[in-house]
């Protein structure tokens, strides 16, 4: 779906401008995303599979929401809206733990240029895993799976490739943000 994007620079500062989706994306431009990682107390955090049919990294793990920030919308109103999109569950803003801004930068085969900072936010899973409604087309599947065993995997060049391939800062911040509120 295209919508319309806050066009950011290289630094994250809104530069005023905005554009379509696919023209960021089209053309590089940097513009706000959000991402939120779930865990429970059990050690766990929720994994989404990226559906089939998605430009990139389809069927790849990945965090358990995600989402573009439209133009002039706030962030946590942004999160919020995402997670009740994907997995079907109502969240209070109050449950979000923001842990960073984060830079990617991902040039894909396909010509996509995905420039994005991603508001990174934190929140406990008290929702069992079977209420979990996915939006059939984003979300290919769920799991929970333990923090260790994910960060196993993603340190593994061979299981590392069942994974979108952020950067290593990036994950070890999710875990260690993680870590900190068990």
């Amino acid at each position: 779906m295209d919508e319309l994007l806050d066009i950011l620079d290289a630094n994250s500062t809104y530069t005023g401008k905005t554009a379509m989706k696919s023209e960021a994306h089209a053309k590089g431009l940097f513009h706000p995303t959000v991402h939120i990682w779930f865990y429970n107390k059990n050690k766990e955090m929720l994994l989404q599979q990226r559906g089939e049919k998605k430009s990139v990294f389809p069927l790849l793990w990945d965090v358990s929401v995600a989402g573009h920030i439209g133009a002039g919308e706030n962030n946590e109103v942004s999160a919020i809206r995402e997670i009740e999109e994907e997995i079907g569950i109502q969240v209070s803003i109050s449950n979000l733990q923001k842990i960073g801004v984060f830079k990617s930068m991902h040039e894909h085969p396909n010509g996509l240029l995905d420039y994005e900072f991603h508001h990174t936010y934190l929140c406990e899973l008290k929702t069992p895993i079977e209420k979990l409604v996915k939006q059939e087309s984003e979300v290919e599947a769920l799991k929970l799976i333990p923090l260790s065993f994910f960060e196993n995997e993603i340190q593994n060049s061979v299981t590392a490739k069942k994974y979108v391939p952020h950067s290593v800062k990036y994950y070890k911040a999710i875990l260690e943000g993680i870590k900190k509120r068990l």
